[in-house]
């Protein structure tokens, strides 16, 4: 069993699924989102960045299963009271170790500890169906319904994305459907009223749609890094409350962020 990195650890987190979670970050990602606001999250080995203070820092650093174990039960209570757990996120969590993945998740929920899957779904659909038997619930990335784009955005085709969005919802699982709206790229109505078809036409049932508006928090870790960020425009509230509505015509429940 490869025992993965993990950049972060977010403990009290209120954005990455119900309830107040511990989020943790595994380094790695088979996708380069031109909007990733954590570049540190792509690579799968630790590296090197430099902190605000001028100071270099090694990102990315091994847990056991014990050792992650040990740190997320220290909030079990508030797991409990708020109705929260643990949110495995990256990078892409299913791209590691899927031996170790399958066991941290069996860990987390024999200890009756909600397990959420933070998911781009660029990953192989036996891995999607194991998981889904441990996961209470998925935050599923849809980039982009366009292959083209969504090969020249993020570096990668979303064959894998839809094809595995069918199957999670096949499988009746519950899922958060997040839609980055990134100005220029896929805001535009036909690109919204193609997607939402496209849900539609495969009887796709969300929990929820979460919309969420293009941000440029994070870009200065680009040059921490020593790379060089690409910058859109950030959508004005006017524009994602017309993606909302537009959404609403097709699904009850969206919501800007979360």
């Amino acid at each position: 069993m490869h025992v993965p990195y993990v950049f972060n650890i977010q403990h009290f987190s209120t954005h990455d699924g119900p309830g107040v979670r511990t989020t943790i970050f595994f380094k790695g990602c088979p996708l380069r989102c031109a909007w990733c606001h954590n570049p540190e999250s792509q690579r799968f080995t630790p590296e090197t960045m430099t902190n605000r203070d001028g100071r270099e820092t090694i990102v990315g650093k091994q847990y056991t299963i014990d050792e992650l174990m040990e740190d997320v039960m220290k909030d079990i209570i508030v797991y409990e009271q708020s109705g929260g757990g643990v949110t495995l996120s990256g990078g892409e969590a299913l791209a590691m170790d899927a031996a170790y993945i399958r066991e941290l998740a069996q860990r987390l929920t024999e200890n009756e500890i909600s397990v959420g899957i933070d998911t781009c779904g660029v990953v192989s659909t036996e891995r999607i169906k194991a998981i889904a038997q441990h996961a209470d619930f998925f935050l599923y990335d849809l980039k982009l319904i366009d292959d083209d784009a969504h090969r020249k955005y993020t570096g990668g085709s979303n064959r894998l994305v839809l094809n595995n969005l069918i199957t999670l919802n096949d499988l009746h699982a519950r899922i958060f459907l997040r839609l980055i709206m990134v100005p220029g790229v896929n805001t535009n109505r036909h690109t919204i009223q193609r997607t939402m078809e496209w849900l539609q036409n495969h009887h796709i049932t969300p929990e929820q749609i979460n919309l969420l508006p293009y941000h440029r928090l994070g870009m200065d870790k680009y040059s921490r890094l020593g790379r060089r960020p690409v910058l859109f425009n950030i959508p004005d509230d006017t524009l994602m409350q017309d993606i909302k509505t537009q959404v609403e015509s097709y699904y009850d429940t969206v919501t800007i962020g979360g």
